[in-house]
């Protein structure tokens, strides 16, 4: 199963919460309370971020971390860039040189290219765009149900 990292998924949630003010310093325990993550945990994340350069800090009285630039110019593929490293669905995408196979295998071309459409997609979807919420359809079969006519229920 491929699946990001907890780190990464609550880097998301962090950025997230920062897009509605992104000019407004947070701090990190403001950040926790917000969306209900240990004060601890959004710290260390903040951290990791702003080495991803996706977060700057302020020092002072009115410090906190800000967005390095505006949410609709952050890619969800950066972001988990600076949770995970490099995004790869094998470790030859990432890391050639590494697997004895490789020069012999008959799969590895492919994984590349998927590599490259995982990643595309992921460098497509922005900050912003993983703030909106999405509608969810509201489930109306129930409503659709034929009633009894008046001859049937006789």
């Amino acid at each position: 199963m491929l699946r990001l990292s907890k780190m990464a998924d609550y880097g998301t949630v962090i950025l997230a919460a920062m897009v509605d003010e992104p000019q407004r310093s947070r701090s990190a325990s403001e950040i926790a309370d917000s969306i209900r993550v240990p004060a601890p945990t959004v710290s260390k994340i903040l951290k990791i971020l702003g080495r991803g350069g996706l977060v700057a800090s302020q020092r002072g009285a009115r410090g906190g971390y800000l967005l390095t630039r505006p949410a609709s110019q952050i890619t969800l593929a950066e972001i988990i860039l600076a949770m995970d490293g490099p995004i790869g669905m094998t470790e030859c995408s990432v890391t050639p040189g590494l697997c004895t196979q490789e020069s012999s295998c008959a799969v590895r071309a492919n994984w590349l290219r998927i590599n490259r459409a995982v990643f595309g997609v992921l460098s497509e979807i922005t900050l912003d765009q993983l703030s909106m919420p999405i509608p969810q359809p509201v489930d109306t079969s129930a409503l659709a149900r034929k009633r009894p006519s008046a001859t049937t229920r006789k």
